[in-house]
C-alpha cells in the first residue's frame, strides 16, 4: 500500500522552483519530460509532458505553457523540500 502525495502550497512550490526544462527523456526514445530544478541547480522531481497535456486539459497554443506551468506548481511533492 502506497502513501499519498502530498504537494506544497503553491505559494511554497513557486519559491522553491527556479526552473522547467523540457528534456528528452533517457529511457523512452521520442518523449518529453519537463524536469524542475530548485535554485540550487537540484534536480527536485520531473513530469511526463504527454501526461501534463492530458491533465491540463485544451487550452490554447498561447495559454498552454502558462497552464502547464501552474499545474506542475501545483503537483509538486512535499518531499521535494528534502532535496
Amino acid at each position: 500500500m502506497s502513501e499519498e502525495v502530498k504537494f506544497l502550497p503553491i505559494q511554497e512550490a513557486a519559491a522553491l522552483v527556479a526552473a522547467i526544462q523540457e528534456e528528452e527523456d533517457i529511457h523512452r526514445q521520442n518523449k518529453q519530460i519537463l524536469t524542475v530544478y530548485n535554485h540550487e541547480n537540484r534536480e527536485l522531481c520531473w513530469f511526463d509532458f504527454e501526461e501534463l497535456q492530458e491533465a491540463v486539459g485544451p487550452v490554447g497554443k498561447d495559454q498552454q505553457k502558462e497552464a502547464i506551468q501552474d499545474y506542475i506548481l501545483k503537483h509538486i511533492p512535499d518531499w521535494a523540500l528534502d532535496i
